[in-house]
C-alpha cells in the first residue's frame, strides 16, 4: 500500500485533490515525523518520504509509553537503508521496488527481529551479490567475525573435552603398595619422638578397650564398698592451718584519714556555710539514713518543687493491672472496665478505619491555567479515574469485575481508554475487569473543552517599575460558586534577581537559593474582596529593564465529594453496589500569573 501511495503522488502532480484524496485525510507536509490516529484505539504512524516512497512504521500508542519510540523510529530508519540500496540510490521507484520484491521482503523481515549496524551492514552487502540465502544464513556468524569472536562449534569440542577431564580426575582413585606404606611409617618413627608414639599407642589401646566393653554392663562402682573416713587424706604441712597465708592475697582498701570527713567551712558573702563531709554517728541506725540529705536540695532554690503547691494527685486506677489479680465480687466491675475501654488494641483499630467495604472508585483532576495580567491566556483540565481494588491478601486472585456509568460529561472533549483494563459499552457505559492490586489503577482519563473548564481561583499579577524600585501585587478571587473555600494555597513569586532589601505585604518566606518568595493563604472565601499581595524591592542600575521577567505560581489541592468538572461515578444498575465512591480530589497543575 505504501507503494501504491507513493506512485500516485509522484505521477498527479497536475491533480493536486486526487493526490490529496490518494495520501488520506491530511497530506504529510514534512519529509519525515511522526502523528498518532485513531479514536479510541490509538497507534503511532513513523514515517519518512524517500523520493515518492513513503515508509511507514505503525504501532500502539500506549498512554503510559511502553512502546520504545526511538526503537521504532531506528527500525524505519533501516528499513529506509534496505529500500534505498536495493534501488541503488535515492531514486526509489515502484518500479526499481518491484524487481527487488523479493530480497526486500526478507530484508524487512529480519529489520522487524531485530538487526545490529553491524548485521544490517552485511545483508545490504549481499543484496546485490550472492542473493538471499546469502543474505540470511551468512549474516547470522558476522558479527562474531568482525568482534573476533570463535563461534560455537568451533569451542564446544575444548568443552566437551574438558568437561570429561574433570569428570575422569574426580572419580580417579590410587592406592599405595604394602611395601610403601611401610618404608613411611619407618621413616615417621625416625622423626617422632618415642614418647608421642607411646602416648598415642596408650590412646589407641584405651579406645580399643573401650570399644569392647558391653555398653549396657553394670558399673564397676556397685561392687566397690563405701568408703567414708578413707576418703580424705591427713597433710602434714603446717602452713595448711595458717589463716594468714589464705588471706595474704587480699586487699583491703585503707580508709582515708578523720580529716577528710569534716566539712569545710566557707566565709564568701552569698555562700556562708559548712560544705562537704560526712558524719558517721552512732544515732542512725541504716546506710539509708546516713545518705538521705543527699536527695535534697543544696542550699534551697534549685528543687522545683518548691514552687508548686504539696498536693497529692490521686493516681488513677486500673493502670497498673494489679487489681485484676482481686478476686470476689468486687473485681468484676473493674474487670469489665477493662475489657471495655483497655482491651482496644491500636490493631485493631487501625485494621476497622482502613478496611475496605469493596472496591473504590474515585477521581483526580489537574487544572492548568495561565492568565496575562487580567486576561485568561490558556486553561487546560485532565482528569483520571482511578480504581482502588481489594488487596491481594483478602481477594486472592479473584479478578475485580463490574460495570459502572460516567455522568457530567457535557463538557468534556474525549476520553481515553486502557482498553488492557476498561472497555467501553457505549452511552457513557464502561465495564472493568482487572486483577486485585495494592496500588490503585487508572482506568479513563478524559480532558474538558477550553470555554467550559471551571476555574476555581482567578489571578492577576501588576508589575510597576518607578526609577529603580520595583512594585509587584498579586490579585486572587476565588470561583463563587465552588461548593467549598480553597484552603492553604500557596503563592509563589519569582523574583528577577536577588534583594537586597525587601518590603512584603502580608508576611511572606523568601528563598535566596531559588530567588523565590512565598505567602501561605489558609483559606480564599467564596465571596468578599479580592485578596492583595504586595512585594517592594530596589533595583540595582545594572538590573533595571523593561522586560523583567516575574511570575507567580499559584498551588492548591481540594478533596470532597464532588468533582471540579461535575463528572461523576455511578453504578450501571440503579440499586446495585458494584463499587463505593470516595473523595474525589482536583489539584493546580501548572497555574501560573505574569
Amino acid at each position: 500500500s505504501p507503494s501504491s501511495v507513493a506512485a500516485t503522488s509522484s505521477s498527479s502532480t497536475a491533480e493536486p485533490s486526487a493526490a490529496t484524496e490518494s495520501i488520506g485525510d491530511d497530506p504529510l507536509s514534512a519529509s519525515s515525523g511522526q502523528l498518532i490516529v485513531g479514536v479510541e484505539s490509538k497507534y503511532r504512524v513513523v514515517y519518512r518520504l524517500v523520493n515518492s516512497i513513503y515508509v511507514l512504521g505503525i504501532t500502539t500508542a500506549d498512554h503510559d509509553n511502553s512502546i520504545n519510540v526511538f526503537e521504532c523510529i531506528n527500525i524505519v530508519n533501516q528499513a529506509v537503508s534496505v529500500i534505498v540500496t536495493a534501488c541503488r540510490g535515492v531514486d526509489v521507484t515502484p518500479e526499481k521496488l518491484s524487481r527487488k520484491y523479493a530480497e526486500v521482503y526478507m530484508a524487512l523481515d529480519i529489520v522487524l527481529r531485530g538487526v545490529s549496524n553491524i548485521r544490517l551492514a552485511a545483508m545490504l552487502s549481499y543484496m546485490h551479490g550472492d542473493g538471499i540465502a546469502k543474505m540470511v544464513h551468512s549474516a547470522l556468524d558476522t558479527e562474531a567475525k568482525i568482534r573476533g569472536a570463535d563461534t560455537w562449534p568451533a569451542v564446544e569440542l575444548h568443552s566437551t573435552e574438558h568437561q570429561s577431564n574433570i569428570e575422569a580426575f574426580s572419580n580417579a582413585s590410587f592406592e599405595l603398595p604394602p611395601e610403601t606404606l611401610a618404608a613411611g611409617d619407618l621413616k615417621v618413627s625416625t622423626i617422632v619422638p618415642q614418647s608421642t608414639i607411646e602416648q598415642d599407642e596408650k590412646m589407641i589401646k584405651a579406645e580399643e578397650s573401650e570399644a569392647e566393653k558391653d555398653p549396657f554392663a553394670a558399673s564397676e562402682a556397685i561392687n566397690k564398698q563405701e568408703d567414708l573416713v578413707g576418703g580424705f587424706k591427713k597433710t602434714k604441712d603446717p602452713s595448711a592451718t595458717d589463716l594468714t597465708l589464705a588471706l595474704a592475697g587480699l586487699e583491703v582498701t585503707t580508709l582515708p584519714p578523720a580529716e577528710a570527713t569534716q566539712s569545710t567551712d566557707i566565709t564568701v558573702e552569698g555562700f556562708e556555710g559548712k560544705y562537704g563531709g560526712i558524719e558517721f554517728g552512732s544515732e542512725q541506725a541504716t546506710l539509708g539514713e546516713a545518705f538521705e540529705g543527699f536527695t535534697d536540695a543544696w542550699g534551697g532554690g534549685l528543687d522545683a518543687s518548691e514552687f508548686l503547691e504539696n498536693k497529692k494527685v490521686k493516681k488513677q486506677e486500673g493502670l497498673s493491672g494489679l487489681e485484676l489479680l482481686q478476686t470476689g465480687d468486687s473485681a468484676a466491675p473493674t474487670a469489665a472496665a477493662a475489657g471495655a475501654d483497655g482491651g482496644k488494641s491500636l490493631e485493631n483499630l487501625l485494621v476497622k478505619s482502613t478496611e475496605m467495604k469493596g472496591p473504590e472508585m474515585y477521581i483526580l483532576e489537574e487544572i492548568s491555567a495561565e492568565f496575562r495580567e487580567s486576561l485568561l491566556a490558556r486553561v487546560g483540565l485532565m482528569g483520571v479515574v482511578y480504581l482502588r481494588t481489594m488487596p491481594p491478601r483478602v481477594s486472592g486472585d479473584k479478578d475485580t469485575e463490574f460495570s459502572f456509568r460516567v455522568e457530567g460529561t457535557s463538557s468534556v472533549k474525549r476520553f481515553v481508554i486502557q482498553s488492557s483494563r476498561c472497555s467501553s459499552l457505549g452511552n457513557g457505559m464502561f465495564h472493568v475487569r482487572t486483577p486485585p492490586s495494592e496500588e490503585p489503577i487508572p482506568i479513563l482519563k478524559y480532558s474538558l473543552l477550553p470555554r467550559l473548564t471551571p476555574l476555581p481561583l482567578r489571578v492577576r499579577l501588576i508589575k510597576r517599575l518607578s526609577g529603580t524600585l520595583l512594585s509587584v501585587m498579586i490579585q486572587y478571587v476565588s470561583n463563587p460558586e465552588l461548593l467549598a473555600p480553597l484552603t492553604d494555597v500557596t503563592f509563589v513569586l519569582k523574583l528577577p534577581v536577588d534583594p537586597t532589601l525587601l518590603k512584603v505585604s502580608p508576611k511572606a518566606v523568601l528563598n535566596r537559593s531559588e530567588r523565590e518568595l512565598k505567602w501561605h493563604v489558609p483559606e480564599v472565601p467564596l465571596k468578599g474582596t479580592p485578596g492583595k499581595l504586595r512585594v517592594r524591592m530596589p533595583l540595582d542600575s545594572a538590573d533595571i529593564d523593561e522586560e523583567l521577567e516575574v511570575v507567580g505560581y499559584v498551588k492548591f489541592s481540594v478533596q470532597g465529594a464532588t468533582s471540579l468538572s461535575g463528572v461523576c461515578l455511578k453504578p450501571a444498575t440503579e440499586g446495585k453496589t458494584d463499587f463505593y465512591e470516595v473523595n474525589h480530589r482536583y489539584q493546580s497543575g501548572v497555574y501560573t500569573c505574569n
